[in-house]
């Protein structure tokens, strides 16, 4: 079995793991890449409907979940989308901005990757793919890996494994188990950007199934005003994928389905149109399956100017704030991402780096870290990446 020497080792061929490689390799490091995949940047291949929503102009460290909130800022601060979308131009990938300062290839998400291997080409890096790792050893300030007949040593170990969202895809929970063996503590994983479902009599909301409409999905004191889609199984769209993140279980979700009419529409809407029933007032605003079932729950029957403004001012209240008990998540396999994961307070949120185990690195969705919807997620891949490649070079 032959033994070859690297200045680090990077575990995980997925977004963050390529920029870190294309990194330290540019900068003198002897990388060695590895994944169980047979290519890389599978995941990015099948982002933003396969158009890859590769950044967010909008990125700030309060668009991102973890148990430490200032965490992200300095590696958000140091590799910014301004430094990403450079490098994207310098490969001529043609770009657009879409709502909210997401921003995808006009073509497609394999220029991203290709763009990802070429610089790691340029870095002169190994890749090792397509056969899972045997063996982690950690002895004499070094990490030996096994790969099949393959084995290989560096004084720098970066867990680039992201979590176990799209199980479909091989993802898995591997970066825990790792983390935990080196002593670092691990932050509950759980769903995040994910689809909830609903139960009990809120499953009547299923016939919803394919209606999708502008809300605003609110949990405790935080919302987001974006498309919402009913399901077959609860809720999806964007706002539900964003509140999913801050959602636990056992707490409400709150929908105001008309975001866009000022308070004291629905009385106002009474006095201009007496004989009007509710649902032909709502349909004027929602889609016309949507406007009958919400309707129907509110029992206003009849025309509304038969009903005291008292009356019609609960029913626009509940139309503001109306609440769902979602009794779950359809799970990792249809989250986009996963909150919680390798706990920030064991690394260095310059370098990325172990505090208490020499070499060690950390980046990506592995860590504690998770953005919004919207391009955030690989913005701190890239942000995430660089840090580590920079560390691991010494510059």
């Amino acid at each position: 079995m032959t033994t070859t020497p690297f200045d680090a080792i990077i575990l995980g061929a997925g977004a963050a793991g390529l920029l870190c490689a294309a990194t330290a390799g540019q900068r003198g490091a002897r990388v060695l890449l590895i994944d169980h995949a047979d290519q890389v940047g599978k995941k990015i291949l099948i982002s933003g409907g396969g158009r890859c929503n590769f950044t967010n102009r909008d990125t700030v460290p309060d668009r991102f979940l973890s148990a430490n909130p200032h965490y992200a800022k300095s590696a958000l601060g140091r590799y910014t989308p301004a430094d990403f979308l450079a490098l994207v131009e310098a490969y001529g990938i043609a770009w657009h901005e879409k709502t909210l300062g997401q921003l995808f290839c006009d073509g497609s998400a394999k220029q991203i990757v290709a763009m990802l291997q070429a610089e790691c080409d340029k870095a002169q890096a190994t890749l090792w793919l397509g056969e899972a790792i045997g063996d982690i050893g950690h002895a004499d300030g070094g990490y030996r890996i096994t790969v099949g007949t393959r084995t290989a040593t560096a004084p720098a170990l970066v867990i680039a494994t992201g979590g176990p969202s799209i199980p479909q895809m091989g993802a898995t929970g591997f970066a825990y188990d790792l983390a935990r063996r080196f002593g670092l503590k691990v932050v509950e994983p759980r769903p995040a950007l994910v689809p909830l479902t609903l139960g009990g009599e809120e499953t009547l909301f299923r016939s919803l199934s394919g209606v999708a409409t502008e809300v605003t999905a609110k949990t405790g004191k935080t919302g987001f005003r974006e498309a919402a889609l009913f399901t077959h199984k609860g809720l999806s769209g964007p706002a539900i994928l964003q509140i999913s993140s801050y959602w636990r279980h056992g707490e409400s979700v709150g929908i105001d389905f008309l975001p866009a009419l000022a308070d004291g529409w629905l009385v106002a809407a009474k006095h201009a149109r007496p004989r009007a029933t509710l649902e032909h007032v709502l349909d004027r605003h929602l889609p016309a399956r949507l406007a009958v079932t919400l309707a129907d729950r509110l029992d206003l029957d009849g025309e509304l100017g038969t009903f005291t403004d008292k009356r019609v001012a609960a029913a626009e209240r509940r139309l503001a704030d109306w609440r769902f008990a979602p009794n779950g998540t359809e799970g990792f396999a249809k989250a986009e991402v996963t909150a919680g994961g390798i706990s920030t307070a064991d690394l260095s949120s310059k370098t990325m780096a172990a505090r208490k185990v020499p070499g060690l690195y950390a980046i990506g969705e592995a860590v504690d870290v998770t953005g919004w919807l919207g391009g955030y997620n690989f913005q701190w891949a890239w942000a995430s990446g660089w840090a580590a490649g920079m560390a691991i070079a010494g510059a």
